[in-house]
């Protein structure tokens, strides 16, 4: 959803909502940034696949008895549109996204939430402004996806309606509150251009809200566990990278990667505490 389509996300509440509840669902979307392929004089804010700068002292990330993650994308943070976020995403430097993707086991180790001992497979790395840093090749068994330079666009992003914030706006929420309604649902579908590549604002799932996903992993809790909606609402999107032919890059059934954060840790770039799920068709 891009930023042009702001007033349209406005009137398809106002048109199929109560006046209240639209007024209150409105309040609920969130500022993002969309990134999509760069193409003549565009500016470049980042990149799907190639290969890292990193400084001399960072190690490639491995995850331990699988082996080298590979380098899915990069972020030049100061590219990003001025104050287009809301949540506290370094003004400069650069943030590189790792994911073992079953190049080295034909898919054989998948890094899931709920399993600890695969969070080793994901990662973040976040290398500072004026920190020197030269191109690392890819190690042995790792092929390079194709390079896409990316250029940013403000978003504004609508939460998933089974959201832990939506319920926490309209709860009480019983199953036939209005925005479940079929109507509604069925005109915020036919806006959403699909989950894309986006930095911040509200995560679109290909399956079901990547937050809880999350939470759950966290706290190794069972899904009826009362602490869980309290914990998926502290964790926000730092990034999800899609399905993308130009890159070479298919997550499952025309999925997609989430990395997610605690706003605290995203204050204090702690980024080795960001976590990661994804989702499929």
């Amino acid at each position: 959803m891009t930023d042009s389509t702001v007033d349209v996300l406005h009137a398809l509440a106002r048109e199929h909502l109560p006046a209240d509840i639209a007024e209150r669902w409105i309040g609920l979307l969130r500022p993002g940034v969309g990134l999509v392929k760069a193409s003549g004089a565009d500016p470049v804010a980042g990149r799907l696949g190639g290969l890292p700068e990193l400084p001399e002292h960072e190690e490639w990330p491995v995850w331990e008895g699988h082996g080298p993650l590979s380098f899915i994308a990069s972020l030049d943070c100061a590219a990003l549109p001025p104050a287009a976020l809301d949540i506290d995403l370094p003004t400069d430097g650069t943030l590189a996204f790792f994911y073992f993707d079953g190049q080295l086991d034909d898919g054989a180790a998948l890094v899931a939430p709920h399993h600890p001992d695969t969070w080793a497979g994901a990662r973040v790395l976040y290398v500072p402004q004026g920190v020197p840093v030269a191109e690392r090749p890819a190690p042995e068994g790792i092929r390079p996806y194709p390079e896409v330079p990316l250029t940013a666009r403000a978003e504004t992003t609508a939460p998933y309606l089974w959201h832990p914030v939506v319920y926490e706006e309209f709860a009480p929420m019983p199953d036939d509150h209005p925005v479940f309604d079929d109507d509604f649902r069925e005109a915020l579908w036919e806006s959403d251009e699909g989950a894309g590549h986006r930095v911040g604002g509200h995560a679109d799932p290909v399956q079901d809200e990547v937050e809880t996903e999350v939470a759950h992993g966290v706290l190794g809790c069972a899904w009826n566990d009362p602490r869980l909606k309290d914990e998926s609402l502290r964790w926000v999107l730092l990034a999800q990278i899609d399905s993308d032919d130009d890159a070479g890059m298919m997550w499952g059934d025309c999925g997609a990667l989430y990395w997610l954060i605690r706003r605290e840790d995203l204050a204090e770039r702690r980024f080795d505490r960001a976590m990661f799920t994804w989702q499929c068709s």
